[in-house]
């Protein structure tokens, strides 16, 4: 298997930023209306100790929850993180499938309220490594 392989029903992210193209690829899966965004996790991610560093994980699960927010509307908007908290429960290291499944807690015409649980996924289990909640900024395309 390839290093950055995603599980099965997950499809490559498009470039959305150079800085998502340094610590991708990203991957996606629709089911239903929920969405997860995943990454295998490489050399590239990890810290000192040789698990996945705690900025990596707020990255996925920021991105994800904004990923979210943005496609949410119609048209997308662009939005600007205006809070993010993150709690580390667990870790993974290099060869992990981690994923975050997002939840929009609410959104209005300019903020939205969100949150999301980070997984690392494995055949035979799953298991939370951090829980996140951020609260976004919406601008919309005719202001």
């Amino acid at each position: 298997m390839d290093d950055s392989a995603p599980l099965p029903g997950f499809n490559r992210i498009g470039s959305t930023s150079p800085f998502n193209e340094l610590v991708g690829p990203l991957f996606e899966k629709h089911e239903g209306g929920d969405r997860a965004i995943g990454l295998r996790v490489a050399e590239k991610h990890l810290n000192r100790r040789r698990i996945v560093h705690g900025g990596m994980i707020s990255t996925l699960v920021d991105f994800a929850m904004g990923y979210t927010v943005a496609r949410a509307t119609d048209p997308p908007v662009k939005l600007v993180t205006l809070s993010l908290a993150v709690d580390f429960a667990g870790n993974a290291t290099c060869g992990d499938w981690i994923e975050t499944r997002v939840d929009v807690v609410r959104s209005g015409r300019r903020v939205a309220f969100v949150s999301g649980m980070v997984w690392r996924v494995a055949p035979e289990d799953e298991e939370r490594i951090a829980r996140a909640s951020a609260t976004f900024l919406l601008l919309h395309p005719d202001e």
